[in-house]
């Protein structure tokens, strides 16, 4: 739950505010104090330092304060004015700086005490539960461009952000943090790293941190925060009033942009309006701490002067998953058209109710400091019945904006592509790379739909329909080597909702696919795990083909470790399957892969047996090309079993296959075999033939040592 953000953009160009000629506008002022008190304590001499010790970890500063109190945007000043490289960039930040909903970097300059510039990740989701280490772990494993290993733990990758880091010379931001368990895992032990981490109160358990604690801006910067949102002519009409408006906001940040934004909407309204308005509002049964009424206040008085429709839309946007909507979002949630909706954001933006990247597809980000008061008054004001049927309107809308995502990459004529005509004209994408851009950039927000559609444990239905959604986008668009991370996340959800429920069916194939993802990734113990846990739920479910391809993966994984023995034995139970269901394709596969094994061990007869049975399985397929590599594999048994003669016979009868398939690199590949094997058997002469052979079907199909290569892999 980041902090609002002191940053006077935005409602300025409503009121009419003028810039000096050639000036930026400011984004940060006041803070004068807590700037140089941290400036110095960066300067201390730490405790090792005065033991005589060499410091073993980056420094740590913290800025505390209540949610509103400008304590984000205090960090990223400092984080911007250590680095050289200024404050965020919206097109770094996301949805504005503030809204603590996405992570950002900023490229350093490659000079001063930090020249790798700025990482920024938020430790608190906006619903108010801390994120995990482990994702924490990984945006700042993506911020680097470091790829992220699918289903690593949370020690794993704490450890590969500790060795990223060891090389790098930047300003960690850790916002928001709960507590010290949440930042001592990611920790750079490297003393040229610098972090400053947000909080509301002490990181106990951190050593050496002296927290800088801040209250509210003092009057003459929270009166300029006013000014820089309504203009200095309505300020200098009573300037006293003013200061008391400002003292009435506690010169909260957060409390002052939204008061801001609320006068500069209403022109006509004065300062000394809207300061007895805000005196007038009671507080009897406010459930804030005295020192957060402020906010309280300046939010209620805010949301009420809205009109019904668009308060009810502000509510509903509680629900927005990651604290990120877009104008499809606030559609479904309140029922009303995209154009409604996106006019209804935008004048919220206005408001200082939220913050927006004003990018090709929008997102509005809700500050956190706002986030809990938003959902308070959601269950005050809505009933239980309608906001779950806005979360159920929301999801769905979502899952079939991922279908036209997924959609608009088929070719035209498909089944998909079809479809894709149907959908009304506002949920379709004018073609792949607009929706490629659209899906990065709400990807956080799709995960984060993702994750509460499961915890609700209510819409489990909807739930899976948008996980499939997402998981067919997302390979779609990334492929699914590239986006297996997130893959990965989103089968454990399955997972989550299949046990649940008892599902036993969706439980196989949720397993199957994370030990898949398990095996691809160097943990083949794990995989053999998942594919076991999914035999077991494969015959609850009665699922055959779960049963076999569960069995077949645990005879591939034994194959891998080198067990080979237990790898026959579960090729042979997936064998025996599909034998009594009369899937020949399956029988032949297997077959080859029980020869496979049969000759890594030794057992050269098993071996021939099972290849001569694929060869024969594929020849009743009418597969000459999987018939001819079968029996390549044959011939190359019979020499490591001694007997060259045969195994010429058979490499000659493949490469007759492979010619009436067609296949030149296969041809090419057999070819040299056979020259290899009459040079064994002492006829050089027929080996040159068969050698020049292969260079004519070479031509430009690639090297000899290519095609060697391709033949040994088949």
């Amino acid at each position: 739950m980041t902090d609002q953000a002191v940053d006077t953009s935005g409602p300025a160009e409503a009121a009419g505010t003028q810039e000096p000629p050639g000036a930026a506008p400011p984004r940060f002022f006041g803070r004068e104090r807590e700037l140089k008190a941290l400036r110095a304590d960066i300067e201390r001499v730490g405790l090792d330092t005065l033991a005589g010790r060499k410091a073993p970890r980056a420094r740590v500063l913290l800025i505390a304060g209540r949610p509103g109190s400008g304590r984000s945007a205090l960090a990223a000043e400092l984080a911007g004015a250590l680095t050289g490289t200024g404050p965020a960039p919206a097109d770094a930040s996301g949805p504005a700086t503030g809204t603590g909903a996405l992570p950002w970097a900023v490229a350093g300059t490659g000079s001063g005490d930090y020249p790798d510039g700025v990482l920024r990740v938020g430790l608190t989701e906006p619903g108010g539960d801390p994120v995990p280490t482990e994702r924490t772990a990984a945006e700042i494993l993506g911020l680097l461009g470091l790829a992220v290993p699918p289903g690593a733990d949370q020690d794993e990758l704490s450890e590969m952000v500790r060795e990223a880091l060891a090389v790098r010379r930047l300003v960690l931001l850790l916002d928001d943090a709960a507590d010290a368990e949440q930042v001592d895992p990611l920790l750079p032990e490297n003393p040229d790293c610098l972090v400053v981490a947000t909080a509301t109160g002490p990181l106990t358990g951190i050593p050496d941190v002296r927290p800088c604690t801040l209250g509210g801006l003092e009057a003459g910067a929270a009166v300029q925060l006013l000014a820089r949102a309504i203009g200095q002519v309505r300020i200098t009409v009573d300037p006293r009033t003013a200061e008391t408006l400002a003292e009435a906001c506690g010169g909260q940040p957060a409390a002052l942009t939204l008061i801001g934004g609320w006068l500069a909407t209403h022109p006509m309204a004065s300062v000394a309006d809207v300061t007895k308005q805000l005196h007038d509002l009671p507080d009897s049964g406010d459930p804030q701490p005295t020192g957060a009424r402020p906010l309280a206040r300046a939010f209620r008085l805010v949301h009420d002067s809205l009109p019904q429709a668009a308060a009810r839309i502000l509510r509903l946007l509680a629900l927005a998953p990651a604290g990120l909507a877009d104008a499809h979002t606030a559609s479904a949630l309140a029922g009303c058209s995209v154009s409604a909706a996106e006019k209804t954001l935008d004048d919220f933006v206005r408001l200082g109710l939220l913050r927006t990247d004003g990018a090709a597809h929008p997102q509005y980000g809700i500050p956190g400091c706002l986030a809990p008061m938003l959902r308070a008054l959601l269950e005050e004001r809505d009933r239980p019945a309608e906001i779950q049927l806005a979360r159920a309107r929301m999801l769905e809308r979502t899952v079939r904006r991922l279908q036209a995502c997924r959609a608009v990459t088929e070719p035209e004529g498909t089944t998909a592509h079809r479809r894709l005509a149907g959908l009304p004209r506002s949920l379709r994408f004018p073609n792949a790379e607009e929706a490629g851009v659209w899906l990065r950039l709400r990807q956080p927000a799709l995960l984060g739909s993702a994750r509460l559609a499961v915890a609700d444990g209510e819409l489990d239905t909807l739930a899976r329909r948008l996980i499939a959604a997402l998981v067919r986008a997302l390979a779609a668009h990334r492929g699914t080597e590239a986006a297996a991370p997130e893959l990965y996340g989103l089968h454990g959800l399955v997972l989550d909702v299949a046990e649940r429920r008892n599902l036993p069916r969706e439980q196989a194939a949720a397993l199957l696919n994370l030990a898949d993802l398990d095996a691809r990734t160097g943990r083949p113990r794990d995989a053999l795990t998942r594919y076991r846990a999914a035999l077991d739920a494969g015959r609850a479910a009665g699922d055959l083909y779960a049963t076999g391809r569960a069995m077949e993966s645990v005879g591939s994984t034994y194959a891998e470790l080198g067990d080979f023995h237990r790898a026959s034995d579960w090729y042979g139970r997936a064998l025996a399957q599909r034998l009594t269901q009369g899937e020949r394709a399956d029988e032949a596969r297997l077959y080859g892969r029980l020869g496979a094994v049969h000759s890594y061990a030794g057992r050269y007869g098993e071996a021939l047996r099972n290849w001569r049975a694929a060869a024969a399985g594929h020849r009743r397929l009418g597969d000459l090309a999987a018939q001819a590599r079968a029996l390549s594999e044959a011939a190359r048994v019979q020499e490591y079993a001694g007997r060259p003669h045969e195994a010429l016979q058979t490499c000659r009868e493949a490469a007759e296959l492979a010619r009436r398939a067609d296949d030149v690199r296969l041809q090419a590949a057999l070819r040299l075999r056979l020259a290899d094997t009459l040079d064994r058997l002492g006829d050089p002469a027929a080996a040159r033939l068969h050698r020049s052979a292969a260079d004519r079907l070479l031509g430009e199909e690639g090297s000899a040592y290519e095609i060697r290569s391709a033949s040994t892999e088949n």
